[in-house]
């Protein structure tokens, strides 16, 4: 039982329940804007933690991560401009579609290793970036507006802000449960130690390639989820959402948060996107104790702030801020 009560735990549980309390402070302050902002973190972060499942615990390094997010948002979308706004009909096939790309992607970027692993992610991702660019009928670059939120025949209201933000609240927990298990299984440790030295796993008779490309497509269908949460969130899909950029903004939320840790991505993207809010009206206000004035200006210049605090996480806390978090620092 005591293993439990650590700092760790202590803090997670407490961001659990300050997000399950969002909606609850929201309504009595009428601050709809702080809704809006947990419910991407939320839905953000499990795209994280999707991502921290390859790259965190199977060391496969992915730059086209959000190209599932893209996919599952433009599955949702295209469904929608074509008249069929049915959950039933548009997650499932968001999920396969997902799931059938992340197959044909791992089963080439798979069989290389290194930077020849993240360069053909990364030319994946940009491929479908391309491709949806050209899809005039559906915004080509201007992206799709999606008129109407996913129906499940009356049973949920995604129209309702607090009934969405608390279904996207039980599918990160419902992921971030499913991640656990699995790296915490037969199956996790398999793809523990093929991080550490696939050629000794090979060796004594694991089929490593099976195992981690059932991982890279558990990783592509989760982060799918995320792409079709974000799509009815937003009622927008563009290309922007799948440039290797966005990609690369997962990244920093698990590394920021903690690769290897299952709820590290979770906290990464709270301490992100919370960061990217905050620190324009931080400076705002320094500048306006400074020179008497606020100088919007100024405000554009806030990731000069982001990448020290994030240079010295990486330096002082190699696992993240969960490595701040644990009774001992990693080694």
């Amino acid at each position: 039982m005591t293993a439990w009560l650590t700092p760790r735990n202590a803090v997670v549980a407490g961001l659990i329940a300050i997000l399950a309390l969002i909606p609850v402070y929201a309504a009595a302050t009428g601050n709809t804007f702080l809704m809006t902002l947990f419910t991407r973190i939320v839905i953000l972060g499990i795209a994280a933690v999707s991502l921290n499942l390859i790259m965190g615990f199977g060391g496969m390094v992915s730059f086209g991560h959000a190209a599932y997010l893209g996919i599952g948002g433009y599955v949702v979308g295209i469904l929608a401009k074509e008249g069929i706004d049915t959950g039933f009909v548009q997650w499932p096939l968001a999920l396969l579609v997902s799931g059938l790309f992340a197959l044909g992607v791992g089963a080439l970027s798979l069989r290389t290793r290194g930077v020849y692993f993240i360069m053909i992610t990364l030319a994946f991702a940009q491929v479908v970036y391309y491709v949806a660019n050209g899809l005039d009928r559906y915004g080509g670059d201007d992206g799709l507006t999606i008129q109407r939120r996913s129906e499940f025949a009356g049973l949920l209201n995604l129209s309702n802000r607090t009934a969405f933000y608390y279904l996207c609240l039980a599918l990160l927990l419902a992921t971030v449960y499913l991640v656990w298990r699995m790296v915490n299984s037969r199956f996790g440790l398999v793809i523990q130690g093929a991080r550490s030295n696939e050629r000794r796993m090979r060796a004594i008779g694991i089929p490593t390639f099976r195992y981690k490309l059932t991982c890279f497509v558990i990783a592509g269908v989760l982060c799918g989820l995320s792409g079709v949460l974000l799509a009815n969130h937003t009622n927008f899909i563009s290309p922007a959402l799948m440039h290797w950029t966005r990609s690369g903004d997962l990244i920093v939320m698990a590394v920021l948060g903690g690769m290897g840790s299952v709820f590290g991505p979770v906290i990464g993207a709270i301490a992100l996107l919370v960061l990217e809010e905050a620190l324009p009206h931080l400076i705002g206000f320094v500048t306006h104790v400074f020179t008497g004035k606020e100088i919007a200006a100024a405000k554009e210049y806030w990731q000069l702030l982001l990448g020290p605090m994030m240079l010295l996480i990486v330096l002082y806390a190699r696992g993240g801020i969960d490595s701040l978090l644990a009774r001992s620092p990693r080694g």
